[in-house]
C-alpha cells in the first residue's frame, strides 16, 4: 500500500461497530505493516510488539513530530520523553493518585445521580449526551477550572482535533491547526485569568508550582492544560459509550451487572479491553531500528494498535470470550510504558459510579429499534447511542 489512510478512514458502519475481526486479519497478515507514505508509517498490532514499542521511548519517541493535534509546543507531559518526562510526571502523577481521586468520588457520585434521575423515569434517552459526555466534562471542567457555561463550546473544540469533519489529510490539518488556535486562545485566556486572581483548581495549583527549582511558566501550564483539554473531555465519555452500547446488546451479562454490583469493576476493565476506545497511539522512530524483522528507518511513524493488542489470541486466553471474572487482565487500553494515561484512576472512578448508578436505577435497557449506532473511527465514540427502558 502506498499510505495508510483506508486503514484509518473506515467509513462501514458495521466494522467500526465490531473491529475486532478486521485486528486479527491484520494480526495474521501483517504484524508490523509498512506504508510508503509520505510520511513513512508502520502499524504495529500483536501484543507483544505493541508492548515492546511502548516500552522503549528511547527509539519509539511520544515527541511532537509523533502527531500533529494543533500543539505549538510539546504537550506536557505526554510529548516529552524521558528525562525530562519524569520531572513533569512527578508533579502530575499525586493529582490522579487512588487517594486523591477517592476524595472526587463522593462529588463525582451526586453528580451522575442527579443526571440518571433526570432522565430515568422517561423511558428513553441518548445516553451519550445525556450521561456519557455530560458527566465526565463537568468533573474535568471543574478540576481544570475552565466555564461550565461554555462546556458544549469545549467538547465542540475537542471534536475538531480528535474527529475532525474533512476527509482529506490536508482539510483535516488545517482544520486541527485552526482549532488549536482556538484551544490555546481559551487556556491563555483562563492562565492570564487565574495569575490575577487564584482559584480552587488546577490551573491555579500548576501556576504556584515548581519542577525542579523552576517554577511552571504560564506557557508550561497552557501546555499540561492543552493535553488534559483533549483527554480529558474525550476518554471516559468515549468509554462510556462504548460500554454501555455493549452491554445493551448483551442482555445476559447486563443482568450479571445488575444483580451483582461488586462485579462493575472487572466489567469495566474487560470491556475497555474488548472495545478500547483509544485504539492506538502514535511514536516515531528516532534511529534505524526493526520491529519483527520489518526494519524501521529514523522518521516513521510507528502507530501501536492498542485495542489489536488487547484482543490478541497469541497473549490472552480465550481473547475472543468476555468474561467479566477474568484473572489477571493486563489489557493496555490506558497505554503503557512511561507515558501510560495519567488519568487512568480518575477514569476508572467515573467509569465505575457511572455504572452504578445507571444499573441502580436503570436496571433493563436496549438501543431503540431502528437505531444502528454509528462509531467513529479513531477514538470510537458513539453520539446517537438511543437508549429506550
Amino acid at each position: 500500500m502506498s499510505d495508510a489512510g483506508s486503514l484509518f478512514e473506515i467509513d462501514d458502519p458495521a466494522l467500526l461497530a465490531a473491529p475486532q475481526t478486521m485486528y486479527r486479519s491484520l494480526r495474521d497478515a501483517t504484524p508490523v505493516l509498512a506504508f510508503d507514505g509520505p510520511p513513512a508509517m508502520v502499524i504495529v498490532s500483536t501484543d507483544d510488539a505493541v508492548r515492546e514499542v511502548l516500552r522503549h521511548h528511547e527509539v519509539f519517541s511520544s515527541g511532537t513530530d509523533a502527531v500533529a493535534i494543533g500543539q505549538i509546543r510539546p504537550l506536557i507531559p505526554l510529548q516529552i520523553d524521558p528525562p525530562e518526562h519524569g520531572k513533569y510526571r512527578k508533579l502530575l502523577d499525586p493529582l490522579f493518585a487512588p487517594k486523591q481521586v477517592a476524595q472526587l468520588e463522593d462529588g463525582a457520585r451526586a453528580l451522575v445521580r442527579e443526571l440518571v434521575g433526570e432522565v430515568a423515569a422517561t423511558g428513553a434517552c441518548n445516553f451519550h449526551y445525556a450521561i456519557a459526555e455530560t458527566f465526565p466534562t463537568t468533573v474535568f471542567l471543574e478540576l481544570l477550572g475552565l466555564p461550565m457555561s461554555r462546556a458544549r463550546e469545549f467538547v465542540e473544540l475537542k471534536d475538531g482535533i480528535i474527529r475532525p469533519p474533512q476527509h482529506d489529510a490536508e482539510g483535516r490539518q488545517e482544520h486541527i491547526a485552526a482549532t488549536g488556535r482556538r484551544i490555546y486562545a481559551v487556556l491563555e485566556e483562563v492562565v492570564s485569568a487565574r495569575q490575577k486572581e487564584p482559584r480552587d483548581d488546577f490551573i491555579s495549583a500548576f501556576l504556584d508550582s515548581e519542577v525542579e527549582g523552576h517554577r511552571l511558566t504560564p506557557d508550561d501550564v497552557v501546555d499540561i492544560g492543552y493535553l488534559f483539554f483533549l483527554a480529558g473531555l474525550d476518554t471516559v465519555t468515549s468509554s462510556l459509550d462504548c460500554i454501555v452500547a455493549y452491554l445493551a446488546a448483551h442482555p445476559d451479562q447486563r443482568r450479571q451487572l445488575v444483580e451483582d454490583s461488586s462485579l462493575i469493576p472487572h466489567a469495566i476493565e474487560e470491556l475497555l479491553r474488548w472495545e478500547t476506545p483509544v485504539t492506538g497511539v502514535p511514536r516515531i522512530a528516532v534511529a534505524d531500528t526493526e520491529l519483527d524483522g520489518c526494519p524501521i528507518a529514523k522518521g516513521t511513524i510507528v502507530t501501536v494498535l492498542l485495542a489489536s493488542a488487547n484482543t490478541d489470541e497469541r497473549s490472552w486466553e480465550h481473547g475472543d470470550t468476555i468474561d467479566f471474572e477474568r484473572e489477571g487482565n493486563r489489557h493496555i487500553a490506558f497505554g503503557g510504558g512511561v507515558h501510560r494515561c495519567l488519568g487512568s484512576h480518575l477514569a476508572r472512578m467515573e467509569l465505575r459510579v457511572a455504572l452504578e448508578e445507571w444499573h441502580a436505577a436503570v436496571p433493563d435497557y436496549g438501543v431503540r429499534e431502528g437505531v444502528e449506532l454509528l462509531y467513529s473511527a479513531g477514538l470510537r465514540s458513539i453520539e446517537n447511542l438511543e437508549l429506550v427502558y
